[in-house]
């Protein structure tokens, strides 16, 4: 049996690979390397996962794509979690960028990007990524994202940027103030998903000009300063994966289209695509 995980700091999703060729699901919470420790992650590992296996199916291997695992470092506090709980077991862990680049490419070349409460993308030759134009965090960058869409709304709402329309039926939802935003953002854990959360309110009101053109241009601004940076842009196949993407589809594709550019896969989550990827792979 091969365990698949893409992991994000809220849930993972779990796919158990069979040698009959059957699969199998499981879901446990994230598990982050920069808010978690080894020991953290090992029990949860113990609690959630394991009451969920096959009775008596122990892995061949785990290949494990989380959030937070882009360094070294952040990698051994996972298979070292993994490792006290299958010792014996083959544990690989990777980005969820690369998630996302097998899961859109599998084992063809293309770029791949992220739009869900963050950012990303990368240049992926068909096996692993070789080039990453820095995402910069939801302070700095995250164009494109969740994050980016909800500082517009709040941003405009706040300094009465906002359509009066719009003010007074966001104001109804979000009765919120200056202060408010400031101490949730500098003073509360997680500001990022918070900040995040007011980018539902384009969706449900994007008939609007006023919504559209918010996201039309959030999209166009991480297409120029994220994938035209990419060497030979045009020439490769363009691929999205997370909620932004997925719920916002039309959009995306527009925008990308304006620039010349077109889409192919768009996912919501890379969980069936690496499923794929590793079945045709063989990966053990």
């Amino acid at each position: 049996m091969i365990l698949i995980a893409d992991s994000g700091s809220t849930k993972t999703q779990w796919r158990m690979l069979q040698p009959d060729g059957s699969i199998s699901q499981a879901r446990t919470s994230g598990y982050n390397p920069h808010h978690q420790t080894a020991t953290e992650i090992k029990d949860l590992v113990q609690s959630e996962l394991l009451p969920q296996l096959p009775a008596g199916n122990k892995p061949a291997s785990i290949h494990f794509y989380g959030a937070g695992c882009s360094s070294e470092k952040s990698k051994s506090i996972v298979r070292m979690a993994f490792r006290e709980v299958f010792p014996d077991v083959a544990v690989v862990v990777e980005h969820d960028l690369l998630a996302a680049a097998r899961a859109l490419c599998g084992t063809e070349p293309g770029i791949a990007c992220i739009l869900g409460t963050g950012s990303n993308s990368c240049f992926y030759d068909g096996s692993e990524i070789t080039h990453n134009v820095y995402a910069l965090g939801w302070i700095m960058g995250d164009e494109g994202s969740g994050s980016d869409l909800g500082k517009r709304v709040v941003a405009d709402y706040l300094r009465y940027d906002m359509p009066d329309h719009l003010r007074q039926l966001f104001k109804q939802e979000h009765d919120i103030t200056a202060e408010d935003v400031l101490d949730k953002i500098y003073r509360q854990p997680f500001p990022k998903p918070y900040i995040a959360s007011f980018a539902r309110f384009l969706h449900n009101n994007l008939q609007d000009p006023w919504c559209y053109r918010q996201v039309y241009n959030s999209f166009k601004s991480f297409l120029e300063r994220n994938v035209v940076k990419y060497p030979d842009y045009q020439q490769h196949k363009l691929h999205f994966v997370g909620s932004v993407a997925y719920h916002y589809a039309d959009v995306l594709r527009k925008a990308a289209s304006d620039m010349g550019l077109r889409v192919h896969h768009i996912l919501e989550n890379p969980i069936a695509g690496l499923t794929l990827y590793h079945q045709s792979t063989r990966e053990t």
